[in-house]
């Protein structure tokens, strides 16, 4: 009976077949001695579980999967969603799904894709400030969002086409590398601002054979065009562009200076020229650093004329006479101009005097700038009568233009009686000590001026300090006026109309 139930027991690992081998073996020794009194078969005791915290089969499961598999990952299966979402962004650029999407489903798909993306994918179809932010700051640096209004998908594309203009090199880069760019970038550019244009690649001449003559028209060389890239067709594509700041020159040149490298040419005047008059929706427009003369900025101004959207005009650091400053005093009387920038030229007293016939008669300009020109006394007094009549001008700025204490004696009498100006600067002129104290006796009167830079110019350390107390008090008299504004009104205007009693 004991054999019948060991040859039909299936065999089993090691150790329980050894010991089964060995009860055998014994009631095979007991059969055949005789009959032997039977004995209690001995029971394995089963494996005792812990009680602990990590008891349980599924801690001895793992511990033997761990052991036998030593890839094994705790990670458990992603969810489907997951999955997808992974998948999404792996194949975006071939098959870009994204507005189908949930919203907290987007963000993780925005969150994971690459910025390399290719533009044509991207440019239209994700508007995540998030997305673009990662972008600008992988690509940039240095990102100052304030000056492209705030938004990362703006400055991503101001500055990215800002780039391609400052590389590219006419009669070597191809066009369409720009213009390819317009339909995505179009609704997104507000301004552009290029510090570097760069020329033509000039190549050597090639050698003349046989004998040359010496006439003059046998023996002159041709001078290489210089002119720079063409901004019209790409301009003419910006639909909502407000502000266009141009240098003309060349950055970090080193030993392959060449002052040509810094040549506006008539053809790019001209080009330019048509180019804001045509851009309806330009508001600011500068062009400094680019050895415009008066005949280059006559041909801009002329533009300019009756211009129904331009606001600012910067023209400073050129080459600018009174010509140039006379053609401006004429874009005053017909434009809506409200801040004219013509530091550092040429302007002298004819020029100041058109532009202060200009000012007498002009209701729109607040700020005009004139620093670092000559102008001397005698634009500085046609300025200051003109002051007497203007009434919208807030911002004077007349900083080394050879000014003395006759035009500090008009600017005082203006002192007494405009009540429009709120900063004038006369910093690194010759006022001295009597002009200083003409101004001082102006400024006891004002109530409405809160700068006055008279550094380096010569007037005497108590009237500078007293004109500084005059300014304090004009100051705290303006913060009081924002802070209570009905305090200051006028008594009818605080009572209001007055009701009969009936």
């Amino acid at each position: 009976m004991q054999e019948t139930q060991t040859t039909e027991s299936p065999s089993i690992p090691s150790r329980s077949s050894t010991s089964t081998q060995d009860r055998s073996s014994a009631v095979g020794q007991t059969s055949s001695t005789g009959p032997q009194p039977s004995k209690p078969t001995p029971v394995i005791p089963p494996l005792v579980k812990s009680t602990g915290p990590s008891s349980g089969s599924g801690v001895r499961r793992m511990r033997r999967i761990i052991a036998e598999d030593a890839e094994w990952s705790l990670a458990i299966v992603p969810l489907l969603t997951e999955l997808c979402i992974q998948h999404i962004v792996k194949n975006f650029q071939n098959n870009p799904i994204l507005k189908q999407l949930l919203p907290e489903h987007q963000k993780k798909v925005l969150s994971h894709l690459s910025p390399d993306l290719p533009l044509a994918v991207t440019a239209n179809l994700i508007d995540d400030e998030s997305y673009w932010r990662r972008c600008c700051t992988q690509r940039w640096p240095v990102c100052h969002v304030d000056n492209h209004g705030g938004s990362w998908k703006r400055m991503f594309f101001e500055l990215h086409l800002e780039n391609l203009l400052k590389h590219f090199i006419p009669n070597t880069t191809d066009p369409a590398v720009i213009l390819s760019l317009l339909p995505l970038c179009r609704n997104y550019v507000r301004a552009l601002r290029v510090d570097q244009f760069l020329p033509p690649v000039q190549l050597p001449a090639a050698p003349r054979g046989g004998d040359q003559s010496d006439s003059g028209s046998e023996g002159e060389m041709e001078e290489p065009a210089m002119d720079h890239y063409q901004l019209d067709d790409l301009v003419a594509g910006l639909s909502h562009l407000e502000e266009l700041d141009l240098v003309y020159g060349v950055k970090d040149c080193g030993m392959n200076f060449e002052w040509n490298l810094f040549l506006f040419t008539y053809r790019d005047c001209h080009s330019l020229a048509a180019t804001v008059k045509a851009c309806h929706t330009l508001k600011i427009f500068r062009l400094t650093r680019s050895k415009v003369d008066d005949d280059k900025a006559r041909i801009l101004i002329r533009s300019l004329l009756d211009h129904p959207a331009l606001e600012e005009l910067d023209l400073s650091h050129n080459l600018i006479g009174d010509r140039g400053a006379r053609a401006a005093a004429k874009l005053l009387s017909h434009s809506r101009l409200r801040v004219l920038n013509l530091a550092n030229n040429q302007v002298r007293a004819p020029g100041a005097h058109s532009l202060a016939h200009a000012l007498g008669h002009n209701g729109n300009l607040i700020s005009l700038n004139l620093r670092l020109n000559c102008i001397e006394d005698e634009g500085g007094q046609a300025l200051a009568h003109a002051l007497h009549t203007n009434k919208c001008l807030t911002t004077l700025h007349l900083g080394g233009n050879e000014l003395s204490e006759p035009t500090a004696t008009l600017l005082s009498q203006v002192l007494t009686i405009n009540t429009t100006l709120t900063s004038i600067n006369l910093s690194c002129n010759h006022i001295g000590l009597d002009g200083g104290k003409q101004l001082l006796e102006g400024m006891s009167d004002n109530k409405t001026l809160l700068e006055f830079d008279l550094r380096l110019s010569d007037i005497a350390q108590e009237s500078e300090y007293l004109i500084g107390q005059a300014l304090c008090a004009n100051r705290e008299a303006a913060r009081q006026r924002a802070l209570n504004p009905s305090h200051f009104m006028s008594p009818v205007t605080a009572k209001g109309p007055e009701n009969p009693v009936g």
